[in-house]
């Protein structure tokens, strides 16, 4: 399985004080040196992290290191499409957006109309950009993914996190695990991510059919003590 390391939290410290630093770009270029295979960053409509030119500057430092996946997350407002088709990083992962929310809540709702989204992921294949959708680890929302078109689900993964807390790690994992095969069934391929980090993933690294984990609050805040190298290492060791 590959690891995505998302920067969002390198730009809200550089946004908390404005300027450069810390730099994103330099971020990005110490993950991928640790060996991080994949980057990923949430432009929300704020910007209170990622911002529209970090995008662009992080897209063009990752043509230096094509063996490198860049995934863009967020919710399918126009102009972030627009700057998804432009950009046109390896992958796109759509999120649901509550307003006021800090960060994400739940996947997408199953009874969220089809029409518009469907067109939103066809635009996205015809590009040739992977698409995957944020979902909760149920069978049925897997379904609805599938029903939409997506190539990919990335199942939302906080519950798991939170059940690992109290001790029911392994009764939570057997939700993700049927999740999990219903994607594979459906020829999805499997991502996932929210509140993943060095204690909950030797269970949750066992989960089959992963493709990919997107870890970024956890690994930046271990960076504070560590280092961000070594952060960055030390994640790619957990997932071995």
């Amino acid at each position: 399985m590959k690891l995505s390391v998302n920067v969002n939290k390198v730009a809200t410290l550089r946004n908390s004080r404005g300027g450069r630093q810390p730099d994103l770009l330099d971020a990005v270029r110490v993950c991928v040196k640790a060996g991080a295979p994949g980057i990923t960053v949430h432009p929300r409509a704020d910007q209170r992290h990622i911002t529209t030119s970090d995008v662009h500057e992080v897209a063009a430092l990752l043509k230096s290191y094509p063996a490198v996946e860049f995934n863009i997350e967020g919710d399918p407002r126009p102009n972030l499409i627009e700057m998804v088709l432009e950009v046109r990083p390896a992958q796109c992962t759509l999120v649901p957006v509550k307003p006021g929310e800090v960060t994400s809540q739940a996947g997408w709702p199953t009874d969220t109309p089809t029409n518009t989204l469907s067109e939103v992921v066809g635009r996205l294949k015809r590009a040739g950009v992977r698409v995957s959708l944020f979902v909760d680890a149920v069978p049925d929302a897997v379904r609805w993914a599938a029903a939409i078109g997506g190539d990919r689900v990335e199942l939302y993964t906080e519950p798991f996190a939170r059940a690992c807390e109290s001790g029911g790690g392994r009764e939570s994992f057997a939700a993700y695990v049927t999740a999990a095969e219903t994607a594979h069934a459906l020829d999805l391929g499997v991502n996932a991510g929210h509140d993943l980090d060095l204690q909950n993933l030797p269970l949750f690294r066992k989960l089959p059919h992963l493709a990919e984990v997107s870890i970024g609050h956890a690994l930046i805040s271990h960076a504070l003590y560590v280092g961000l190298d070594r952060a960055v290492r030390d994640y790619l060791d957990a997932l071995r």
